[in-house]
């Protein structure tokens, strides 16, 4: 039980960190292809 609630735990972790990784990169699809004519609010 104790396994499980830990690798729940490190799930958690790791996305919560890749999400933050990849928005202070600027990874967005939106980002990347726009042209500077478009408006993405």
């Amino acid at each position: 039980m104790k396994a499980m609630l830990a690798a729940f735990a490190a799930i958690v972790v790791i996305a919560a960190g890749a999400n933050l990784g990849l928005k202070h990169a600027g990874f967005s699809s939106g980002e990347r292809q726009a042209a500077p004519s478009v408006r993405l609010d």
